[in-house]
């Protein structure tokens, strides 16, 4: 697959500027500080009508972003990163322009990153907090990448554990653990921003070497799920030049044949990670804009 349009190839050069594609594969010091530099570049200022606080719970760092009013559920964000880069910092601005257009206070989970600390924790962490704000009023959960996977894997560990279910799921380019002899693993294998053998890489760095997990644990790779049966409704948002787009379609197929409403919005000519484009990108402005009105439509819902 090839891009064409003017604004993410300029998009695209900006962020190999900062974050080249050996990056993914160096050292977690230098991937990270990479990483760091490569998102200070395209970092907004957030909306002066968004309150910002840092806190823990249970010892898990999170940054609540209250917009002005806001009542009612709440929405729980994971960032991406491949499980090793990525913080409160990395999506400051994203979380909180997402607070403002929904009006919902936004929750953003700082988890653990490998390999410092392996599978299941960074899990764990987002199940600590979702059950801790869970307690007093309901909430919907969303994440990019790596964090749209542990959003689906912690509705997974919900039904499970007969826990809170989250009332809908908002999954954007994740990682889903689905079958890398999909036509988008081979057509998008050296994509900009994510390749097919960084995905591997990363899958190795998460487990500590033991990628047979992908194969066997619905939580790490939810596609691998038996049953999707009871799990939330769903949109599941993908880049078209990306090896993980396949993931996308083929959990929202699973969850329709379960009974479960869902729906797949894919974006012709987006790349990987391009929330960060969305003030650069008239494509992916229109793909934030459609995030955030289908995530006010959900929270208009609940009664």
């Amino acid at each position: 697959m090839r891009v064409t349009d003017p604004e993410i190839l300029r998009f695209i050069a900006e962020t190999e500027a900062a974050y080249p594609a050996e990056a993914n594969t160096a050292s977690t010091a230098e991937n990270r500080r990479h990483y760091d530099a490569m998102c200070a570049v395209f970092r907004s200022l957030r909306p002066g009508d968004v309150a910002v606080s840092d806190a823990a719970v249970a010892g898990v760092p999170i940054r609540r972003y209250r917009p002005r009013g806001a009542t009612g559920p709440f929405l729980l964000y994971a960032h991406g990163g491949g499980y090793v880069v990525g913080s409160l910092d990395s999506h400051d601005d994203v979380c909180a322009e997402i607070a403002q257009a929904t009006g919902a206070e936004l929750l953003a989970v700082d988890y653990r990153l490998a390999p410092e600390h392996l599978y299941p924790a960074q899990l764990d962490d987002v199940e600590t907090v979702w059950r801790a704000e869970s307690v007093n009023r309901p909430g919907f959960v969303l994440g990019d990448s790596a964090g749209g996977a542990l959003m689906a894997a912690l509705c997974l560990r919900m039904r499970r554990m007969e826990g809170p279910m989250p009332l809908a799921q908002c999954l954007i380019y994740p990682g889903l653990g689905g079958d890398m002899s999909a036509p988008s693993y081979a057509e998008n294998a050296e994509a900009p921003l994510l390749r097919t053998a960084d995905l591997v890489h990363y899958a190795g760095v998460l487990t500590g070497g033991d990628t047979r997990l992908r194969e066997i644990d619905p939580e790490l790779s939810p596609l691998r799920a038996q049953d999707f049966a009871g799990l939330p409704p769903a949109l599941v948002v993908t880049a078209d030049v990306d090896p993980l787009r396949d993931d996308g379609p083929a959990y929202v197929d699973k969850l329709v044949a379960a009974g479960v409403a869902a729906e797949w919005r894919n974006e012709p000519q987006l790349v990987h990670g391009y929330l960060r484009a969305r003030h650069r990108s008239a494509r992916a402005g229109r793909s934030f804009e459609a995030i955030c009105d289908w995530l006010r439509t959900q929270l208009a819902g609940v009664v």
